[in-house]
This record gives structure tokens, sequence and C-alpha cells, in this order.
């Protein structure tokens, strides 16, 4: 993830899903400095840590969940 768009998240009012190594997380601070964040596991607020932001992942709108859609064509 990039510093920005972090940064974006961490101010954001709404929650945005993001996760570390497949655990939901909290972003509490990014230094772009660094390249790093202070995040939290969402279930464990207590358990801080800082991470570089290549360790965050923002799931993309575009994702599929396995469902694929097949549309047909006319070939007259």
């Amino acid at each position: 993830m990039n510093a920005q768009r972090a940064q974006e998240i961490a101010e954001s009012s709404t929650m945005v899903h993001v996760t570390c190594d497949g655990v939901p997380i909290y972003i509490q601070h990014v230094d772009p400095d660094s390249n790093t964040a202070r995040i939290y596991p969402l279930d464990q607020p207590d358990k801080e840590e800082t991470v570089s932001l290549n360790s965050l992942t923002e799931p993309s709108p575009f994702q599929t969940d396995g469902v694929h859609m097949n549309c047909a064509t006319n070939r007259d």
C-alpha cells in the first residue's frame, strides 16, 4: 500500500477494510519517511506494532468472490 492511501485510511471517519498478513487491522499512524505504519489487529487493540506499508493490503473492489458470469453472444 502506498503512503498516501494509508494516510487517507488512517484519517478517514469510515472503517476501511485493510489487512496485514491476512489479519484485519486498524491503521493508527503512517510514517511516510520510513514507509511504515503503526497498526493493531481489530480484535486485539493492545497488540500495537509498526509494520512496512508493503505488508498492508486493501482488497480491490474488482476482486471476485468466485462468481463468474458468461455473456452469450449471437452468432448468426
